[in-house]
Parts: C-alpha cells; structure tokens; sequence
C-alpha cells in the first residue's frame, strides 16, 4: 500500500484580489500574523506525513523559492547577534528530511492543468493537493492529517468538503454524495460552480485532495471547462467513471484567505491564538469595540 509522501502546491496564481499587495509578492506570501499563508499549508502537509513538496509556480513566485530555501546570511547575522530563538525559526521552517520541488507552469491554464504539471514528479503513486488560500484551523489533527488516515483505510481519491449556505454554491464545486458515516460520503456527481438553485447539496470542495495517479490520464483529456480553464473538477467527475470517489468533512475551520474580508478574519482569530499576542490584542479589540 502506497502512503501519501508527496504534495502539489498550485501557486502560479495571480493574486489580483489583492491588489496592489500582489503585484510583486505572491499572494501565498501574505502573512496570517508571522507566518506567510504557504508555510501554513506545508506545515499541514508536513504533519501529515508528506516529505516531498511540489511547487507549481509561475511569474513573480520566486519569493516562495527564498522562503523554503537556506538563508545563509540571514543565519550568520542572527547568530551573531545572539538572536537564537530566531535563529531557529529560520533554520526550522522545514525539517531536514522534506524536500521542495519547483515546476514552472507556463501558461495560466487552470487548476486542472496545475496538477498536471505535478505528474512528472508524483509518478505513480497517490498524492495530496492543497490550496494555500484555504487556510484550515484544527485543533487536534490537521485537516490533511484527518484525510491521509482517510485514505489508508479506504485506498479511494478523497475530496475535503464543508457545508456552505444555499447562496454561496455558484462559488464551488458542489458533490452529490450518498453518506458512508457521519462524516464520509460516496460521491455521485461533482459539478463546478452550479447555479444557484441548480446545486444537488450544500457541500462544497475545498482546496484539499487526496488523489490516484489516474486523475493525471483523464487531465490529459480534459479540455477547457468553467472560466475557460482546465478545470480539476471535470476531470474528478471523469474519474467517478472508473474508480470510487469520497468526501469527507473534515474536522477544523476553513479562512477563505483568498478573500480580503477571509483573510482579515484569519489574522485576527489568528493573532488571538498567537502566545505572545493573544492578551494585548484581546484587549485592544475590546478597546475598539466600545468605540464603536
């Protein structure tokens, strides 16, 4: 049995909601308090047991490269300045034995064409793909973690979904699934941005995936979908076809960090976790709070 070792990172997007901060920094950069929104992301893939991350970058991301690389210079100079904790947030980014691989993806051609990007290096083994803008709290095990364990038992591609208000379906793709257990379904149909009305449920995929080897063959035949894009979820709903497909509701909650009003509510709840914050930036929300 094959385990989940690898992980793609799609981050070759543009940023161009938040604009002008993207126009030169990749919008995976941008921090939730001290950490930058990939790190969160790799650090989840990490604790769940991934050692090789997969980068698939484009213009403008080379900011990404620096921050998982060795700074040198930056090490010597906090060394010598004695700043040791510091020091070891630098050098403990990632541990030793995880790798970074980093695939330029030529043309913006979607999702879909992102992962496939990803098959030179995943091979043929089953892997992970995780969205850097949806952040994921979870308290006792991360939100890949829950799904690796997923995996391991049912040996099926998994698909990480939360249940998202009637209004809001258009902004997803939405699973028609029949329920194995409280929170494991069998998928019937995917469906990309249905119209509202139109949506067989409420439960909408997230920016997390386990997947077989084989959605890489269906990706080759995928032509262009939604946004006239490659779109992963055609080619989910191809793979239905010949091998089972689950969703699983994952324990933790989701920051739309692609979003301004979702990443400003990650900052805070963030920073309200953070040990050396949380008191003083309590107490400065309720000084806000009653001047309001």
């Amino acid at each position: 049995m094959k385990g989940i070792k690898k992980a793609v990172f799609p981050v070759a997007g543009l940023g161009t909601r938040f604009l002008p901060a993207t126009k030169a920094n990749p919008k995976e950069m941008l921090p939730i308090v001290d950490k930058p929104l990939i790190q969160y992301a790799a650090e989840e893939a990490v604790a769940a047991g991934v050692e090789v991350l997969i980068f698939i970058t484009g213009r403008n991301k080379r900011p990404i490269e620096d921050h998982f690389d060795k700074a040198v210079e930056l090490e010597i100079e906090l060394e010598a300045d004695r700043k040791q904790q510091l020091l070891k947030i630098v050098r403990e980014i990632l541990p030793p034995h995880v790798a970074c691989v980093y695939i330029r993806q030529p043309e913006a051609l979607g999702l879909g064409h992102a992962v496939l990007c990803a098959r030179p290096v995943v091979g043929d083994e089953p892997f992970a793909v995780l969205l850097a803008d949806d952040l994921i709290n979870a308290d006792e095990q991360s939100c890949l973690a829950q799904m690796v364990e997923k995996y391991n038992k049912n040996q099926s591609s998994l698909l990480g979904v939360e249940r998202v208000p009637q209004e809001t379906v258009n902004r997803y793709g939405i699973v028609d699934s029949i329920p194995i257990n409280e929170r494991l379904s069998k998928l019937n149909s995917i469906i990309e941005k249905p119209a509202i009305g139109t949506a067989p449920s409420n439960l909408a995929v997230v920016g997390r995936y386990i997947l077989t080897p084989k959605i890489f063959e269906l990706l080759e035949k995928t032509g262009r979908g939604a946004g006239d894009e490659i779109q992963l979820t055609d080619a989910i709903a191809k793979l239905l076809e010949d091998e089972p497909v689950l969703a699983y509701e994952f324990i933790g909650k989701r920051f739309d960090c692609g979003s301004k009003l979702g990443y400003l509510k990650a900052t805070v709840e963030y920073a309200l976790q953070h040990p050396d914050l949380k008191q003083e930036f309590t107490e400065y929300l309720f000084d806000v709070a009653r001047l309001l």
